[in-house]
């Protein structure tokens, strides 16, 4: 069976250290060479053609998406493996956008590591649980506040409770009668599942729904 060549990515010199003096010990492994930055990246990779790369985010002279993406423009063929200490949506998405294979933290043991090497010359992608909850939270469909389901003018009379108006205030605000105002009130009440107008005034307030500034006095 061919080894798998792989190369080491990263600006700390003692995480090189510890990846390669881990990787060196794996028979099924040819360790190929390290780099500090993602410019040195790209030129290494381009001669040596590795399977995998364990290759970090942020270094200077080029980042390890634009090594990602650099990379992969002249080697398709080639697993990039993110190995990071960041997890926020300004890196994950870019990298994967990329074409990351696979999304690991530092945190992960040594033999997550390589076991996400093993699987990366399968096909196998390998995603740190907080990167994944963060992918699948991007595409879930989003939970709807109650007073979405409003109606424009519901929302107009809760405007007017936040703002403390009574019913005939908000009658005269709206230019709508008194009854038209107290069914509003109630289907408010309903949608919101809240008990009587101070409630729903402290829901408005709550989420900033308010037109004090444009209502004149």
């Amino acid at each position: 069976m061919d080894k798998i060549k792989v190369m080491i990515v990263d600006d700390h010199e003692m995480v090189r250290l510890g990846m390669k003096t881990y990787l060196l010990t794996e028979d099924r492994i040819d360790f190929l060479g390290e780099a500090k930055s993602g410019n040195e990246a790209a030129r290494l990779a381009k001669l040596y053609m590795p399977d995998v790369i364990l290759m970090d985010l942020l270094m200077e002279n080029g980042n390890g998406i634009e090594a990602t993406r650099k990379i992969l423009s002249f080697h398709p063929h080639c697993k990039i493996i993110i190995l990071t200490s960041y997890y926020d949506d300004e890196k994950v998405f870019p990298a994967i956008e990329a074409g990351a294979h696979s999304y690991l933290l530092k945190t992960a043991s040594a033999e997550e590591v390589t076991g996400a090497v093993y699987k990366a010359v399968k096909g196998e992608s390998v995603i740190a649980s907080k990167v994944a909850d963060k992918m699948l939270n991007r595409f879930r469909p989003q939970e709807k506040k109650p007073h979405e389901e409003l109606t424009t003018r519901e929302m107009d009379v809760l405007k007017c409770l936040g703002d403390g108006l009574t019913n005939q205030e908000i009658s005269e605000e709206l230019f709508i009668g008194i009854k038209t105002v107290k069914t509003h009130v109630s289907n408010i009440l309903s949608k919101l599942g809240v008990a009587d107008r101070t409630q729903a005034a402290i829901y408005a307030n709550r989420n900033g729904i308010l037109h004090k500034a444009g209502r004149k006095e």
